[in-house]
């Protein structure tokens, strides 16, 4: 008995996946719930399991596809023998010969048609073109003319394609799509946009409607190799969170603020309950989980970092939900800890260790990695001491951590007196969307961080 498999819907939102890697091979074995291919999508990688245990017979597409939810990407024979005849409903094909029948009726209606019309006959004979009309005609557009079937499928594109379509007022049944039956991706739209072929956002419209710009990067010659260079297509997460980042800087005015945060009390804190913590909660005791807490607190205490921007609306979020950036050996990823004012630290370091180590094994699902209020990315791990984060759109913050380390400290006593001490020092770097955020309240947000770092009550 044979068993379809298909490419799994991995979120409300998400219309397609790009398969990344088959761990099987056709003629090889394969159990219930072993993974058997690797995919990518708008909002995570993940491995697939079998839906059932059997022999792969037959792979539909190949590493590097993008494939729609619920398309059949492959299948298993229960029995072992390489039936696969998965591909016998091609008999469906003998459709096309009542086809031929079909487009004759159309052409008596047309010519029907212009009779209501008698004071332009001289125009009739351009719709001697329009006869596949009938055929392609489904839905009737805004300016009163009726989409093309190839039109429909074009725009039948993820809700993020159409929303960045919708900002730069591009009509996405007018480009060429690349993806599967002609769907407009990402990558399309946003290319289409870099050319310089699409109009103007709606809201700089009216300041400066008469000049375009000329600075666009398309004009760039793209690179040539030369000998000796090694060349390698992007990664499809390559690919997305190059298209992020570029989405990022250009609807978002980025500023970045940097602030000196001595982390010694916090230090202290975390070398005295390490052994104690570990043996209560099963994992470490990090400098994160404290950090994460100081900033739920700022937060509260300033709104407008936890919002996010609707057209000319701001909307304020309810929850907290901190993004946390994880590096892996293949790209970055983001997942989300939902709700993060509502642990308590253990909670917080327990959420984020968990994320981490199952980002790493491409075992997160997408609802945790979606969602994200507020951002908090750690370079300092790699030694880094501080940089100017991108902004994880839709969000209006992000908070970069540099490296935790001892320095010399110029401090003073409690009677004025200068003296040289041996801190924990760190430098923390927020980059802010200028367009709602001001610099004064990036400036008290941060302090207000440093303040709870340095001299804050937490209960470990």
């Amino acid at each position: 008995m044979s068993t379809e498999v298909v490419m799994p819907q991995m979120g409300e939102s998400i219309a397609e996946g790009t398969i990344t890697k088959w761990l099987k091979q056709v003629g090889e074995r394969v159990e219930r719930d072993e993974p058997l291919f690797e995919i990518s999508t708008d909002k995570v990688d993940a491995e697939i399991p079998s839906p059932a245990a059997g022999t792969l017979t037959e792979v539909r597409y190949k590493e590097g596809d993008t494939v729609e939810v619920n398309t059949v990407v492959a299948v298993l024979d229960g029995d072992g023998t390489a039936t696969a005849q998965a591909p016998a409903p091609k008999p469906v094909e003998e459709k096309p010969a009542p086809q031929p029948a079909t487009p004759p009726p159309p052409p008596p209606p047309q010519a029907a048609t212009p009779p209501p019309t008698p004071p332009t006959p001289p125009v009739q004979p351009k719709p001697v073109a329009a006869p596949p009309a009938p055929a392609e005609k489904s839905a009737e557009k805004t300016d009163g003319s009726v989409a093309t079937a190839e039109e429909l499928r074009r725009t039948k594109s993820s809700p993020l394609v159409r929303k960045i379509a919708q900002e730069h007022g591009v009509d996405i049944s007018r480009l060429e799509g690349t993806g599967v039956s002609g769907r407009v991706t990402k990558n399309d739209i946003l290319s289409f946009i870099e050319s310089g072929s699409a109009p103007a956002p709606t809201v700089p419209a009216p300041v400066a409607p008469a000049p375009a710009p000329t600075y666009e990067p398309a004009a760039t010659p793209a690179p040539k190799p030369q000998v000796g260079d090694r060349v390698e297509p992007m990664s499809v997460m390559r690919k997305k969170i190059a298209e992020h980042m570029v989405l990022s800087r250009r609807t978002s005015a980025h500023v970045t603020t940097v602030y000196e945060i001595d982390m010694t009390r916090v230090a202290r804190l975390r070398d005295e309950h390490r052994d104690e913590f570990y043996q209560r909660t099963g994992t470490k005791l990090t400098f994160m989980p404290f950090i994460f807490e100081a900033v739920n607190k700022g937060l509260r205490k300033f709104p407008i970092f936890n919002a996010q921007v609707s057209g000319e609306q701001i909307i304020y979020k309810q929850d907290i939900n901190l993004g946390m950036a994880v590096a892996l050996d293949w790209g970055l990823i983001v997942p989300v800890i939902k709700r993060a004012d509502d642990l308590s630290i253990s909670g917080l370091a327990r959420a984020a260790n968990d994320l981490a180590d199952r980002a790493r094994t491409k075992q997160l699902k997408p609802d945790e990695v979606t969602g994200g209020t507020f951002t908090i990315t750690n370079p300092g791990v790699f030694g880094g001491l501080f940089g100017t984060p991108i902004i994880n759109q839709p969000q209006l913050a992000i908070l970069g951590v540099g490296k935790i380390e001892k320095r010399a400290k110029v401090m003073t006593t409690a009677d004025g007196d200068d003296f040289i001490g041996i801190r924990w020092m760190a430098y923390f770097a927020l980059s802010f969307d200028h367009r709602v955020i001001d610099g004064s309240d990036a400036e008290r947000f941060l302090a207000f961080i440093k303040e709870q770092l340095e001299t804050g009550d937490f209960s470990v």
